[in-house]
């Protein structure tokens, strides 16, 4: 771990406690959504496309709904008409209209897999075989998969009524032409010709990537009860109950009074399980049913019908003076975004140069619908295609100009005071402390041995977010304090929060007990995603327990009957008084607790902060690996991340997050990919097909904690859990240049696409 010497030292923060849920998750006794049972349940299943993209001509459902068994089907003509709108979802935004037509197909199918109609049984297998029995006519019509034949006039065209939405100064789309261009939108800083016309040396490269899936083990899942009433419950596994409830709202027209959302036990999301699929199918099936409705996909649905990230095509021109320094660079993204608009290309786009300052710099960024799944968040949505492409292109530069790769990095880095990519100054960062780190790490300094074995480099960056969170705590007569959480907790975020109020009230981690809740007990909350939970929550735990002192204070000043400012809370969350003959009156927090009720009642607080001083953090990865000539393998043999995580509260979950977001980038790098037939059709939706890494393809990866503490937040927190896969594809990609001597622009680079380099053509 390196650290700064303006970190202060903590009691709880840096240390390691056991995780508040584990006991639960390894004796089995926590509930995910499939755990889910309620009396007289019925069991939902959902019809898909065989198709990439055709007309609905007709649904007959007459003979599913005849079958015995079977309590309810709906299409689409179940649902209520839904304007167009912007609906935040925390990490990205959706427009209901497209995002109920993405729930069940209305009149056209848009991708393989697309959902057309749901039935619900006593029976799950009941279920299955009334699906066989709905019969869907389709006119089959043209697809396009790919981003750039998508761009191209004549192309076919997904939704008559889109029209580009130009983001981009001074340029006007036309308003009458049929596209799948969505939007463009562009960033600008200084004069790009200016920059370009000094440059000594310009390099300019094209990069593919392909659509990568966020793997979580669990499926999606949502269980249903709509009561006669018109309340509605929900049980579903999400990375955000409140934004379910706000999307559930928005497809059936139902106000958010009457929808209760209960977030359970998640088992995987990293972006993916965000939007809605099957919440609103199950809730009307139970409407129609007047039953508890359960749903969950199939591996290969969760392939087909959920969002991946997007595939992309970039291409950057960067130019330099010969001694390193970046005078000029722009970046033309092009994302696709699945069926319906809302890729991440903004997101990627002011993350592409974002390590390094460039005073003249363009980034165009257009959004492309294409017939596949509507693409949802994945870690850094957009950051690893858009960086891999600039990492890849730096990498080059270096080569030509003959620099060292760090050296080139740190000569042009981004450092406080200097403008983003939006213009505005950066806050305090650590992007050369990260840069420092990597340069002078063993692992980069070292000898690196053996034939076809290569080293390479890249850095990764990821604003991070803030958004809203909201949380109670209540004192108990024995000194303990429950927390109530409103944000999933997916990466230890009941520990991490728990951890912060222990910090400022003094106590032990063990006298804090953390829950998740429904939205019907906790203020609104964000999504746990954006890097945003430990830092927003960790604002509200830091203000409870601001609370928490001052009114402990006022209690300790009745019972002593002095005047409260003679009473102060120390940090070891004792309380003092003053000297009374000879003698200091403390009391301890528990002692205090137990008093509470004598003096007023016992003490519960609730805060919610939305702060915007989430503070961006930088990475560096290190990567040697070996290439098999004869097939194409590739072995990772040494791997070190290096990461300003800013204070790492809870330094084990801050090193397992970068863990885990090295071996999914490792698996965009090598192997992940999406593979559709000329068809549009999705030939590889399983595990056994869609290639992850297991334990076995992997080394022990090595992190190092750079620890420049954020100023926007009490305990200098900065998000850890998207920057980590930023860097791997760019710096697996340049360590094989150096390992065989061959640049690849395209992503995955698996066996086939290495034998195909190294072999000669017939």
């Amino acid at each position: 771990m390196v650290a700064t010497p303006e970190k202060p030292t903590y009691k709880v923060i840096g240390t390691r406690p056991i995780r508040p849920d584990g006991v639960d998750k390894v004796t089995g006794r926590a509930e995910f959504g499939i755990d889910t049972r309620l009396d007289g349940m019925l069991y939902g299943a959902v019809l898909r496309s065989p198709h990439a993209h055709a007309r609905i001509k007709r649904i007959d459902t007459s003979k599913a709904q005849a079958l015995p068994g079977v309590k309810a089907v709906v299409t689409s003509a179940d649902f209520p008409d839904v304007e167009s709108g912007t609906l935040d979802l925390g990490e990205g935004s959706a427009n209901p209209k497209w995002l109920v037509d993405n729930v069940l197909a209305s009149d056209k199918v848009l991708y393989h897999g697309h959902a057309v109609a749901a039935v619900a049984a006593t029976d799950p297998h009941v279920a299955e075989d009334a699906l066989a029995l709905i019969e869907v006519e389709y006119e089959p019509l043209p697809a396009v998969l790919d981003v750039r034949e998508a761009m191209l006039d004549g192309a076919p065209i997904l939704h008559d009524d889109l029209r580009t939405a130009e983001r981009a100064e001074g340029m006007h789309a036309d308003a009458t032409k049929r596209t799948n261009v969505a939007s463009h939108l562009q960033l600008k800083k200084g004069d790009l010709e200016v920059g370009f016309a000094a440059a000594e040396v310009v390099i300019e490269r094209e990069y593919e990537t392909s659509m990568f899936h966020q793997g979580y083990i669990e499926p999606q899942n949502a269980s249903a009860f709509w009561n006669k009433d018109d309340e509605l419950t929900v049980w579903t596994s999400t990375q955000g109950a409140f934004s379910v409830r706000d999307q559930i709202s928005a497809v059936l027209r139902l106000p958010v009074s009457q929808i209760k959302v209960v977030p359970m036990e998640i088992g995987g999301g990293f972006g993916g399980k965000i939007s809605i699929y099957l919440e609103p199918v199950a809730a009307v099936l139970s409407k129609k049913s007047g039953r508890p409705v359960k749903m969950w996909m199939s591996r290969d649905a969760v392939f087909q019908g959920t969002g991946p990230t997007s595939a992309t095509y970039s291409r950057v021109r960067i130019g330099a003076k010969r001694d390193g320094t970046i005078v000029a660079a722009h970046a033309y993204l092009a994302f696709e975004a699945g069926a319906y608009p809302g890729s991440p290309v903004g997101a990627g786009a002011q993350c592409a140069f974002a390590p390094y300052d460039i005073a003249n710099q363009v980034v165009d960024g257009y959004d492309v619908v294409v017939n596949g799944p509507k693409t949802s968040a994945y870690r850094a949505p957009g950051a690893p295609a858009a960086e891999y492409a600039v990492e890849a292109t730096i990498n080059e530069l270096a080569e030509q100009l003959g620099i060292d790769p760090m050296e080139l990095r740190l000569k042009n880095a981004s450092r406080e005071g200097s403008a983003n990519a939006v213009g505005a100054p950066w806050p305090k960062i650590g992007a050369q402390e990260v840069m420092l780190a990597v340069k002078n790490h063993p692992h980069y300094l070292s000898e690196l041995h053996g034939k076809d074995t290569g080293r390479g480099v890249a850095l990764g960056f990821w604003f991070n977010g803030g958004m809203e969170s909201s949380s109670t705590a209540t004192i108990n007569a024995d000194g303990t304090v429950m927390l109530i959480l409103g944000s999933t907790d997916i990466g230890g975020t009941r520990a991490s929060l728990a951890m912060q109020l222990a910090e400022t009230l003094g106590l032990t981690m063990d006298e804090i007990k953390p829950h998740v809740v429904d939205t019907d007990s906790v203020g609104y909350t964000g999504v746990t995603g954006g890097s945003r939970t430990t830092f927003a929550g960790g604002w509200v735990a830091y203000e409870l327990g601001m609370e928490i002192r001052r009114q402990m204070v006022e209690r300790a000043a009745q019972i002593w009957g002095v005047p409260v400012g003679q009473v102060a809370y120390g940090e070891d969350g004792v309380i003092v008084g003053p000297v009374e003959a000879g003698n200091e009156r403390h009391m301890r927090f528990a002692e205090l607790a137990g008093k509470l009720a004598a003096t007023g009642g016992m003490i519960s607080v609730s805060s919610t902060q939305r702060k915007n001083t989430a503070g961006p953090a930088f990475a560096g990865h290190i990567v040697d690996l070996h290439v098999d000539r004869e097939t194409g393998k590739v072995s990772i043999l040494r791997y070190t991340a290096v990461q300003d995580v800013g204070t790492a509260i809870h330094p084990s979950y801050v090193e397992g997050q970068i863990q885990g977001g090295v071996a999914q980038g490792i698996g965009m790098a090598l192997n992940e990919e999406y593979v559709y037939d000329a068809e549009g059709r999705l030939r590889n939706a399983s595990f056994l097909d869609y290639r992850m890494p297991v334990a076995n393809d992997l080394p022990m990866i090595e992190t190092v904690l750079v620890e420049v503490p954020n100023p926007g937040h009490p305990y200098g927190v900065r998000g850890v859990g998207e920057v980590p896969i930023v860097p791997p594809q760019a710096a697996i990609r340049n360590a094989l240049k150096d390992a065989i001597g061959v640049n690849f622009y395209r992503t995955p680079v698996s066996p086939r696409v290495i034998l195909d380099a190294l072999l000669p053509a017939d």
